[in-house]
Order: structure tokens, then C-alpha cells, then sequence
């Protein structure tokens, strides 16, 4: 394991019976977990590379519940690590040695469903699909929809803004969320947004989605839901390479179209997919797209014969178009699929996650074979093409020695490489632990810095979900200070208070 945590303190890990009895006292029965046997399946979420066993954990089943465990881990100055359905890819959920672990599992109920409001208000322990199930008969759905969403909670949703391969079109999680119930780190419950339409005031609920667990545990979310569209139909174009794929996306998007989903993956991904949902790939081709069209049926007509033209214009050899609704939902499945597809045909896989401009996406696929080559790993890609969101899975074997450390490192430079060209560390997998020591690469001191005043103002001690997102964390009294030399101030005209 080549991330370092925060060492563990050995006074609290000296006091781990007062802790598990006092968390007894507040959530009893079986709602409390400090057998160590019975901790293994905490160790880690879905970035199973690192694992790290927590001191106890913790399932609460009330709001009330989690403000009396916050506040009392606050009082006695104990770390906490929130956890949604532990299906995180960068680690957010990685437990702490010393740290009381909060699973939220049990929060998994659907409270309120408004349709005349187009919204459903539903507690963090949900799963993605089931808010869609939720409303599926009166005709409506919830859009984002990542790979994992028939296992992923909408409370990881929120902590990592997830995505999904509808998201081109309606938005990440971030889009899709009204309002949050959190309960801060000393116990306190707030409310941010809710049932209306663009709150006043600081959007502080902008800031709560995407945060990792690292300013509050969100107790209650209120999702918007939409009509599902009257028609979608979608195509499976193929190419003899994929600079043709890269350039039909960029030209789908130049043209003014704005699929509902454009997904991409490459020869390994479309092999490894096909075995696993016998859908009818082309496996005689480079590269794949799916391209979905949504709306009305006229609408949907028009644009598909658009799509294809463009595609025919970039040299597809291949162009598939779905004939009802069952061969749609099996183009979509090979995608979805393509996690566990890969599984199939190495032990062990690291997926990464980079968002890189449209047009660079030839030059950065070129360049992620070079690195193959260098690192003699195999590599996999399936992405998010439409918003140039890229899910490389380095395939390796734990098993033979200097295996991981080499998967890392070529993790390393393709995350490099995607904000050399622009782009950015992660498009919707979160930091964690695994892009934490990379956010200098982005980010400079100052940015930094700026970002952890915020992580201040919400967690003053640092208990929530520490060791995560900033490589260095500064202590809040270090950020706070002002620097006075011969007595003046910096900007000394600027009024304060």
C-alpha cells in the first residue's frame, strides 16, 4: 500500500472500550460492530487495493442517532468515516485505524414522493435504481445513473457528485439535488435547499455535493425526478480506430446535437463486454460508440439520421440502430456491464477517473498505449465520451510482486496527462485517498489552502473523514492566521469586521 494515512493515536485506540460502550448506549441492539472478524467487510470500498480495518462501526438508523454519535465523537475529540453502500472507487470510505466508522445502510427508506413538484424526498441509504423504481409507473425516473447505480446509495451519490452515462445531457449528481438534511460534526442538524427552486443565500448546498463525507453526514436528500422522455432510440456505431471515434464525438457535439448518453470504449472493453452480455458487439472494430437520442419521436428521427451521417463522415464501418426498447436497454448493458465484464479477464483492475477536453481524446488514448507498453500492463478503456470523462481500467495481478505498485504509477501518469491537456483529476469518482498526493498537480499551495478554510468552517477539529482529498492538512488555527509585518495588515483598505 503506497498511500500513507494519518498515523493512528493510541490514546483513543487506548480508550476503544469506553467508545464502543458509548456508542452502544446510543444506538443499542446490533447497531454497533467491534468484533474483528465482523469489521472485515468495512476494510475498504471499491478501491479494494488499500484496506485498512476500522476501530468499530456504527449503524444508525435516526437522524437522532447520527447527531448523538457526531457529538459525542466531537466532545471526546474521536475521528469519524462516514460510509454510504462502500461502492466509492477512489477510497473515500477507506476506514481509519482510529476512527469510528458511521454506515448508513439503514437510512433506506423513500419518505415523500411529490409529482405536481417533480421531486422525491428519500433518506442517503437508497440505492440509485430504486428512486427510479420508485416512481417507473406513473412515468417518471431519476437521470443520473452510474454503472453501480443497482448497488450505489444516493448518499455516496451526494458525497461523490456522481455521474453516469446519461449525464451528458441531464446533468450529474449535483444537477439533481434540491436539498440536503445533514448533521454537522458537533452534532448540530441543518437544512440546505429543499423543495424550491434556486434558494437564496450562499449556495452552500453546491458545496455540500462533491464533498466526500468531509463536512457533515447527509441524513435526508431531495432529488428531482423527471417525465420519462416519449421516445429513445439508440445507435452502436463502429470504427477502425479510434481517432474516428474521438473525432465523430467531437463532431456530434460541434453539429449542436446533445445526446442523451454517448459512451465509448475501446477493443479490450467491446471484447471483454460482449462475453459477458452477448448483446452482438461488432468485434471486428477499434472502437465503439453508443449513441443515445432522446425526446420526441420526430426529434428522435431526425437526429439519429444526423448522428449517422457524421458517423459515416469519420469512416464507421459499422452502424447499428436499436429496433424497440429491449435492444436499447441491451446495447446500455454491455456498457454497464463493462466493470465486472473486465473482471472476467484479469484478477485484478484499477479503474481510473479523468476528464479531458473532447478534441484531445485521440492524443490521450495514443499516449495511454504508450504507457501501457511501458508499465507491461494491459489496459481497458470505457468512458464517458460525450463530456470527455475517462474510465481507463489498468488490468494487473495483485499476487506477483511490484504488480500494484506498477498499476499505480501508470494510474499516476494518465491522471498527469489529463490535466497536462486540460482537464482535470476526476470527473465524478471524488479524490479520496487515490488522487490525494496528485492535487498539487492541479492545484497550487494557495488553492489549497482556500479549500481547507472551507473544510474549517464546517469541521473546526478536522474529525470528518480526515487523510482524504489534500495531501498536506494544515491545522484551521495555521489557516486562519494573518501575516503582520511592521504592524500593517495586508490590504489595508479593504473594510473589516
Amino acid at each position: 500500500m503506497s498511500i500513507v494515512m494519518p498515523p493512528p493515536d493510541a490514546g483513543v485506540l487506548a480508550r476503544r472500550a469506553d467508545i464502543v460502550r458509548a456508542l452502544r448506549s446510543i444506538v443499542p441492539g446490533e447497531g454497533v460492530i467491534d468484533d474483528v472478524d465482523a469489521l472485515r467487510p468495512y476494510e475498504s470500498d471499491g478501491l479494494t487495493a488499500y484496506r485498512q480495518p476500522p476501530m468499530v462501526a456504527v449503524l444508525p438508523e435516526t437522524t437522532e442517532q447520527v447527531s448523538r454519535i457526531l457529538a459525542w465523537c466531537h466532545a471526546e475529540g474521536v475521528k469519524v468515516v462516514p460510509r454510504g453502500s462502500g461502492t466509492s472507487l477512489s477510497g473515500g470510505a477507506l476506514p481509519l485505524a482510529d476512527a469510528v466508522l458511521v454506515g448508513m445502510a439503514k437510512f433506506n427508506r423513500v419518505l415523500d414522493i411529490d409529482y405536481d413538484d417533480r421531486l422525491a424526498v428519500v433518506q442517503p441509504g437508497v440505492t440509485n435504481l430504486a428512486v427510479t423504481q420508485a416512481v417507473e409507473d406513473r412515468g417518471f425516473y431519476y437521470a443520473p445513473d452510474p454503472s453501480s447505480q443497482i448497488a450505489c446509495s444516493i448518499g455516496g451519490n451526494v458525497a461523490e457528485n456522481s455521474g453516469g452515462v446519461h449525464c451528458l445531457k441531464y446533468g450529474l449528481t449535483t444537477n439533481n439535488v434540491l436539498g440536503v438534511e445533514m448533521v454537522m460534526m458537533d452534532g448540530e442538524i441543518i437544512r440546505l435547499g429543499g423543495r424550491q427552486l434556486d434558494p437564496a443565500g450562499l449556495d452552500l448546498l453546491g458545496v455540500v455535493v462533491g464533498s466526500e463525507g468531509m463536512l457533515g453526514i447527509v441524513t435526508e436528500v431531495t432529488v428531482r425526478i423527471l417525465p420519462k422522455p416519449e421516445g429513445a432510440r439508440a445507435l452502436l456505431i463502429g470504427f477502425p480506430s479510434v481517432e474516428g471515434a474521438g473525432n465523430c464525438v467531437a463532431d456530434v457535439i460541434a453539429a449542436g446535437i446533445i445526446p442523451a448518453g454517448m459512451e465509448m470504449m475501446d477493443r479490450p472493453a467491446i471484447h471483454a463486454a460482449e462475453a459477458f452480455v452477448n448483446i452482438g458487439y461488432p468485434l471486428d472494430v477499434e472502437a465503439l460508440l453508443i449513441v443515445e437520442l432522446d425526446g420526441v419521436a420526430a426529434e428522435c428521427d431526425h437526429l439519429i439520421h444526423k448522428v449517422a451521417d457524421i458517423a459515416r463522415a469519420n469512416g464507421s464501418t459499422t452502424l447499428r440502430l436499436s429496433s424497440d426498447e429491449q435492444e436499447r436497454m441491451g446495447f446500455w448493458a454491455g456498457r454497464k456491464a463493462a466493470f465486472p465484464a473486465v473482471g472476467r479477464i484479469a484478477p485484478d483492475f484499477y479503474c481510473m477517473d479523468g476528464t479531458i477536453p473532447r478534441r484531445r481524446l485521440p492524443e490521450v488514448l495514443e499516449k495511454i498505449q504508450k504507457f501501457s507498453r511501458q508499465y507491461d500492463l494491459e489496459v481497458a478503456n470505457v468512458f464517458h465520451a460525450g463530456d470527455g470523462n475517462l474510465h481507463p481500467l489498468i488490468l494487473y495481478d495483485a499476487n506477483i510482486p511490484g504488480q500494484l505498485d506498477r498499476a499505480e504509477a501508470f494510474g499516476s501518469d494518465i491522471l498527469k496527462l489529463c490535466v497536462e491537456v486540460g482537464g482535470v483529476l476526476t470527473g465524478e469518482h471524488g479524490v479520496g485517498v487515490e488522487k490525494r498526493d496528485l492535487m498539487p498537480v492541479m492545484f497550487s499551495e494557495a488553492d489549497l489552502q482556500q479549500q481547507q478554510r472551507l473544510k474549517c468552517a464546517f469541521d473546526p477539529e478536522l474529525l470528518l473523514n480526515p487523510g482524504k482529498v489534500f495531501p498536506t492538512l494544515h491545522r484551521c488555527a495555521e489557516l486562519g492566521r494573518m501575516h503582520v509585518h511592521h504592524g500593517a495588515v495586508p490590504f489595508p483598505d479593504i473594510p473589516r469586521f
